[in-house]
């Protein structure tokens, strides 16, 4: 009877032992796999910083951008206002104008066309001729929008 009693100890002995090994190794594994999950989630952490930063790098230059726009626009509103106090001036009718004067006129919208065309060419992003950027005068400047034309022109008032 004392046998068996020693032999059940012995297999619980061995059995807790083995179960303590398998426990350990069970627990060894878990840590490696915590180790690899950790390594990724710093690798993610990393990449998402680089992430943002671009992101912020990104909404300061639109902003920029964003601010460009705003003065051009509002350089096109003054030259357009300009535009049409030139031709509201003193309550004047084109149509009459170009019956009694049609030389005179067709010139005028020549070359009022070739000057708004180049607006148009620059707003575009044409590159400024040599001309067009050493314009101080104002018979040099294109009238039809000065201040994208012409960026070194002043206008006296």
């Amino acid at each position: 009877m004392f046998g068996s009693i020693k032999l059940i100890f012995t297999v619980l002995i061995i059995s807790s032992i083995a179960g303590a090994g398998m426990y350990v190794m069970k627990l060894r594994a878990d840590n490696a796999t915590l180790k690899a999950n950790q390594i990724q989630l710093e690798t993610a952490i990393t990449e998402q910083n680089k992430v943002l930063e671009q992101q912020k790098e990104d909404f300061t230059a639109i902003l920029e951008s964003n601010k460009k726009l705003n003065v051009l626009i509002n350089t096109f509103k003054k030259d357009l206002q300009d535009l049409d106090k030139r031709f509201t001036k003193k309550n004047r009718d084109i149509g009459k104008l170009a019956i009694e004067r049609t030389e005179s006129i067709e010139r005028i919208i020549n070359k009022g066309s070739a000057n708004a065309t180049r607006c148009v060419e620059l707003a575009s992003g044409a590159e400024h001729t040599e001309a067009e950027l050493k314009a101080t005068l104002k018979s040099e400047i294109n009238p039809e929008c000065p201040a994208l034309a012409n960026p070194n022109y002043v206008p006296f008032k």
